[in-house]
């Protein structure tokens, strides 16, 4: 057989690939359309799971990277699944980076519902409007979003996921704006403390706003003349901004950890992250007791941090993140052990390590 008839059957191949591939969405539109009449939730983490693991199965069974194969498939679930009517929650404008996380993880096949605080991003999976929400819990360069952490204390969401998503802000404008025209810089307080150096050195005045992507979106509409944002290249590609200055960040490894919230959190995958919340008595030792515990099982801590309690001056609640699902049976005893030491305690959710 010859070159052009092996291209030819690959033709064929391919043909009938993209047919299947069509015939599962359909399929999957059908599976979405019972869910919505049901009343049961659109996303359905357990079932995603054995569904890679059969094609990871067949894939071996036929000799084949099961690694590749599963890469291709979760593209292939996420069109599926988008088609079944996902809809993804952020607080920001579009553009904001939240957003780009949410089409990272999800696909670009989905909804996606601004929202202009953390607050309403909350709501709207607990009332159903979303089923997923994307919130930002902390940065490389300027620490944990302290509003998340207290509205997961209160919220019955759940952690089903998280990722790292590196961040580059760059300096916008209007259209024809010169840097040297700028007196005053737009933005979240958190992308503006992650340039505070850059910003600093121009003399800048700084004036924080609810979002780096609304700040893109003020300027424009406003026609801020002597104005300018921090945000992402493509914030300003949506708003038919100006880039003036990029990777204005102080630092390069300016990285920020976004979890995923929905009902439910993720079943047991093997490679997977708890998140807790904690308080114990305010007596001397009674933290160390508890982490020695953990070291005693060999438990992996991550991270650990205190807030305020809000119910009394200088007592703390404790959020950690360690290694393993709350099903497993090691961060199972170590729940065990908390609920009968702890004067309060939530699990957050379990939920795949980032990749």
């Amino acid at each position: 057989m010859n070159l052009e008839d092996l291209r030819k059957k690959i033709d064929k191949a391919d043909a009938r690939i993209v047919q299947l591939i069509a015939e599962r969405i359909k399929i999957a539109e059908q599976i979405g359309g019972e869910k919505r009449r049901e009343g049961k939730q659109i996303s359905d983490n357990e079932r995603e799971l054995l569904v890679l693991e059969n094609v990871r199965n067949i894939a071996q069974q036929e000799k084949i990277n099961p690694d590749d194969i599963e890469s291709v498939y979760r593209q292939i679930v996420t069109l599926s699944r988008s088609v079944q009517g996902v809809t993804v929650a952020f607080q920001g404008e579009p553009g904001a980076y939240s957003e780009r996380v949410a089409f990272h993880l999800f696909g670009h096949s989905i909804n996606v519902k601004p929202c202009e605080n953390l607050d309403i991003v909350f709501k709207s999976v607990e009332l159903g409007e979303a089923q997923y929400s994307i919130v930002p819990i902390e940065n490389s360069l300027e620490g944990s979003i302290s509003r998340v952490y207290d509205l997961l204390l209160d919220s019955s969401l759940r952690v089903c996921g998280e990722t790292e998503f590196r961040v580059s802000h760059c300096l916008i404008a209007n259209p024809g704006t010169k840097l040297e025209s700028i007196k005053r810089v737009y933005s979240h307080f958190q992308a503006l403390g992650q340039c505070q150096a850059y910003l600093r050195h121009l003399k800048f005045e700084i004036i924080p706003t609810y979002d780096t992507a609304g700040s893109v979106k003020m300027i424009k509409e406003k026609c801020i003349a002597d104005g300018a944002a921090v945000a992402s290249a493509h914030a300003a590609g949506i708003y038919g901004m100006d880039i003036l200055a990029r990777e204005i960040e102080d630092n390069p490894n300016n990285f920020t950890r976004f979890f995923v919230l929905a009902q439910q959190d993720s079943p047991p995958s093997g490679n997977d992250k708890t998140s807790i919340v904690f308080s114990v008595k305010h007596r001397p030792g009674a933290l160390f007791e508890f982490l020695k515990e953990l070291a005693n099982l060999k438990l992996n801590m991550t991270k650990i941090e205190s807030r305020p309690t809000r119910q009394k001056p200088w007592e703390y609640n404790f959020y950690l993140d360690f290694e393993g699902h709350r099903e497993d049976k090691v961060p199972r005893e170590a729940l065990a052990y908390l609920r009968d030491f702890a004067i309060f305690l939530k699990v957050l959710g379990s939920y795949p390590k980032a990749r």
